[in-house]
């Protein structure tokens, strides 16, 4: 190591032109940078610079050593752009998953939009509606709805999510709207892809079993059934706004609605200075209010 830093003074000296120019680019003292090329030249054997109190002078001795050792330096410092540059910019794969309709809809396109700035960049996406764990699984970032669990992943909020219990005009003509949780016991109930729906008694979250003579693991299908009056279905508000905008759905048991269903971010603790995950979330949380559908006001 001791080579190198006289190495290093000798060649800022010849490149700066003076010991005070070196000292100065180096952080340390004149003395010292005299002292490291003095050792060099014991070191090697022979007299790298003639110094006078005006200017320095290379012997053909040490044209011949600076002509071979700059270029060394400026390897190095290449490097160390380089590797800031990978630094600031997202390279290598961005492999992600999210729920599949969510996904499909919101933030494939916003993929593509972040890739079309980013071409360097691969992407590979996975839309599920398991919930995957991306650690043995090697993914980079997962989208997920509602309440998170404990984990040691780290999450960041995406966007807002409301739920909304929804029914048909014409499911209601058969059926009176159910104004407490209990009542949801005498309605025929969509069952998605889970058997509980959420909501929220008094501030305290509370969760609610629910049966029915349908059931599908598809929002897209659940939603075509509440339409067509088969019964209740539990749904979030990019599947139902429009609908309860144009009074093809009613929503029912607003009193009740579940208040922490966000859209979050999650990625492993050790990905989170990663480039790539960095600024692809900071995009998504930029640019996905673009994309969803404004946020319905309370009648």
């Amino acid at each position: 190591m001791q080579r190198w830093d006289r190495i290093e003074a000798f060649v800022e000296v010849v490149r700066l032109g003076t010991f005070a120019a070196a000292a100065s680019h180096l952080k340390v003292s004149n003395s010292h940078v005299s002292r490291l090329v003095s050792q060099l030249e014991n070191q090697l054997g022979t007299t790298l610079l003639y110094r006078t109190t005006r200017q320095i002078r290379l012997t053909d001795a040490g044209a011949l050593y600076y002509e071979h050792c700059h270029h060394l330096f400026d390897g190095f410092r290449e490097a160390e752009a380089a590797i800031n540059d990978l630094q600031a910019r997202p390279r290598g794969v961005l492999k992600l998953t999210s729920a599949t309709t969510f996904g499909e809809r919101f933030i494939a396109p916003l993929i593509n939009d972040f890739l079309c700035q980013h071409p360097q960049l691969e992407v590979r996406m996975h839309f599920t509606n398991r919930q995957v764990d991306i650690i043995d699984e090697g993914y980079d970032i997962a989208i997920r709805m509602g309440t998170l669990k404990d984990s040691t992943l780290i999450a960041r909020r995406i966007c807002e999510r409301r739920e909304y219990v929804v029914g048909s005009p014409a499911y209601f003509t058969r059926i009176s709207q159910p104004h407490s949780l209990a009542e949801l016991a005498h309605h025929r109930c969509l069952v998605g892809s889970r058997d509980h729906w959420r909501f929220d008694v008094e501030g305290v979250r509370r969760e609610v079993r629910v049966e029915g003579a349908w059931e599908a693991n598809s929002g897209p299908a659940l939603l075509d059934a509440a339409l067509k009056g088969l019964g209740l279905a539990q749904l979030p508000d990019y599947y139902v706004d429009e609908y309860l905008d144009s009074g093809a759905l009613v929503a029912v048991l607003d009193a009740y609605r579940h208040s922490d269903t966000a859209v979050w971010a999650v990625y492993p603790r050790h990905r989170h200075r990663s480039p790539k995950v960095r600024q692809f979330i900071d995009y998504l949380v930029e640019h996905i209010g673009e994309m969803l559908p404004a946020p319905r006001q309370s009648p």
